[in-house]
Protein backbone atom coordinates (compact mmCIF):
# COMPACT_ATOMS: atom_id res chain seq x y z
CA UNK A 1 0.00 0.00 0.00
CA UNK A 2 1.15 3.78 -0.95
CA UNK A 3 2.82 5.50 2.22
CA UNK A 4 -0.41 8.28 1.18
CA UNK A 5 -3.00 5.56 1.50
CA UNK A 6 -1.64 4.19 4.88
CA UNK A 7 -1.38 7.78 6.24
CA UNK A 8 -5.21 8.59 5.30
CA UNK A 9 -6.96 5.23 6.74
CA UNK A 10 -4.41 5.81 9.71
CA UNK A 11 -5.92 9.16 10.20
CA UNK A 12 -9.21 8.02 9.80
CA UNK A 13 -8.79 5.65 12.63
CA UNK A 14 -7.27 7.92 14.57
CA UNK A 15 -10.09 10.26 14.18
CA UNK A 16 -12.97 7.66 14.23
CA UNK A 17 -11.38 5.29 17.37
CA UNK A 18 -12.76 7.44 19.77
CA UNK A 19 -16.79 8.21 18.66
CA UNK A 20 -16.28 4.34 18.24
CA UNK A 21 -15.64 3.99 21.51
CA UNK A 22 -17.51 6.39 23.05
CA UNK A 23 -21.09 5.32 20.67
CA UNK A 24 -20.25 2.14 23.24
CA UNK A 25 -20.34 3.74 25.97
CA UNK A 26 -23.75 5.15 25.10
CA UNK A 27 -25.27 2.13 24.05
CA UNK A 28 -23.69 -1.21 26.24
CA UNK A 29 -26.50 -3.96 26.27
CA UNK A 30 -27.34 -4.82 29.62
CA UNK A 31 -25.88 -8.38 30.56
CA UNK A 32 -27.83 -11.32 31.53
CA UNK A 33 -28.55 -11.40 35.59
CA UNK A 34 -28.07 -14.90 36.79
CA UNK A 35 -28.76 -16.54 40.39
CA UNK A 36 -24.92 -16.06 41.96
CA UNK A 37 -24.70 -20.37 42.05
CA UNK A 38 -25.07 -19.90 38.09
CA UNK A 39 -22.92 -17.05 37.84
CA UNK A 40 -19.96 -18.18 39.66
CA UNK A 41 -20.09 -21.64 38.04
CA UNK A 42 -20.08 -19.80 34.39
CA UNK A 43 -17.36 -17.37 36.00
CA UNK A 44 -15.15 -20.56 36.07
CA UNK A 45 -16.14 -21.75 32.92
CA UNK A 46 -14.72 -18.55 31.33
CA UNK A 47 -11.31 -18.90 33.58
CA UNK A 48 -9.94 -20.18 30.70
CA UNK A 49 -10.94 -17.35 27.77
CA UNK A 50 -9.22 -14.75 26.63
CA UNK A 51 -9.83 -12.34 23.87
CA UNK A 52 -7.55 -10.81 21.45
CA UNK A 53 -8.81 -7.67 20.67
CA UNK A 54 -8.00 -4.12 19.35
CA UNK A 55 -9.84 -1.64 21.15
CA UNK A 56 -11.63 0.50 18.00
CA UNK A 57 -11.76 -2.36 15.49
CA UNK A 58 -15.70 -2.89 14.90
CA UNK A 59 -15.46 -6.86 14.73
CA UNK A 60 -14.08 -7.01 17.97
CA UNK A 61 -16.40 -4.07 19.25
CA UNK A 62 -19.81 -6.64 18.57
CA UNK A 63 -17.86 -9.27 19.85
CA UNK A 64 -16.77 -7.59 23.30
CA UNK A 65 -20.98 -6.68 23.21
CA UNK A 66 -21.51 -10.33 23.42
CA UNK A 67 -19.59 -10.77 25.99
CA UNK A 68 -20.66 -7.74 28.11
CA UNK A 69 -24.76 -9.10 26.66
CA UNK A 70 -23.97 -12.42 28.27
CA UNK A 71 -22.30 -11.33 31.82
CA UNK A 72 -18.82 -13.07 30.58
CA UNK A 73 -15.93 -12.40 32.60
CA UNK A 74 -13.18 -13.11 29.98
CA UNK A 75 -10.12 -11.68 29.87
CA UNK A 76 -9.35 -9.55 27.29
CA UNK A 77 -5.74 -8.66 25.64
CA UNK A 78 -5.00 -5.70 23.49
CA UNK A 79 -3.07 -7.36 20.73
CA UNK A 80 -2.99 -3.47 19.38
CA UNK A 81 -1.03 -1.65 21.88
CA UNK A 82 0.20 -4.38 24.09
CA UNK A 83 3.30 -6.04 21.79
CA UNK A 84 3.68 -9.44 24.83
CA UNK A 85 -0.21 -9.66 23.43
CA UNK A 86 0.23 -9.06 19.93
CA UNK A 87 3.11 -11.78 20.03
CA UNK A 88 1.24 -14.22 22.12
CA UNK A 89 -1.69 -13.88 19.51
CA UNK A 90 0.71 -14.39 16.53
CA UNK A 91 2.99 -17.49 18.14
CA UNK A 92 -0.61 -19.22 19.29
CA UNK A 93 -2.99 -18.56 16.26
CA UNK A 94 -0.47 -18.40 13.97
CA UNK A 95 -1.60 -14.42 12.92
CA UNK A 96 -2.45 -11.09 13.83
CA UNK A 97 -6.08 -10.99 13.06
CA UNK A 98 -8.47 -9.80 15.45
CA UNK A 99 -11.32 -10.67 17.40
CA UNK A 100 -9.63 -14.38 18.60
CA UNK A 101 -10.42 -16.26 21.48
CA UNK A 102 -8.23 -18.45 22.73
CA UNK A 103 -10.14 -21.53 24.74
CA UNK A 104 -7.71 -23.75 26.90
CA UNK A 105 -9.13 -26.62 27.82
CA UNK A 106 -8.79 -29.03 31.00
CA UNK A 107 -5.58 -30.86 29.42
CA UNK A 108 -4.17 -27.17 28.61
CA UNK A 109 -4.48 -27.78 24.59
CA UNK A 110 -5.32 -24.13 23.17
CA UNK A 111 -7.75 -23.54 20.51
CA UNK A 112 -7.83 -19.96 18.59
CA UNK A 113 -11.03 -19.55 17.05
CA UNK A 114 -10.69 -16.27 14.55
CA UNK A 115 -13.76 -14.70 12.87
CA UNK A 116 -16.25 -12.50 15.04
CA UNK A 117 -19.08 -14.47 14.48
CA UNK A 118 -17.67 -17.41 14.59
CA UNK A 119 -16.67 -16.25 18.17
CA UNK A 120 -19.94 -15.29 18.88
CA UNK A 121 -21.82 -18.72 18.06
CA UNK A 122 -19.33 -20.20 20.27
CA UNK A 123 -20.43 -17.98 23.50
CA UNK A 124 -23.98 -18.04 22.26
CA UNK A 125 -23.74 -22.11 22.50
CA UNK A 126 -21.63 -22.19 25.51
CA UNK A 127 -22.96 -19.38 27.66
CA UNK A 128 -26.28 -17.89 26.19
CA UNK A 129 -30.05 -18.70 27.38
CA UNK A 130 -30.33 -22.58 25.93
CA UNK A 131 -28.02 -24.78 27.92
CA UNK A 132 -24.52 -26.43 26.65
CA UNK A 133 -25.32 -30.00 25.84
Amino acid sequence: MKPVIRMFFKTVRVVLGPFVLLGDRLIRPKGIVRPPAEQQAIDARTQHLALYHFPTCPFCLKTRRTIRRLSLKIETCDAKNDPAHRAALIAGGGKPQVPCLRITDANGEQTWLYDSNAVIAYLDREFGDTPAA
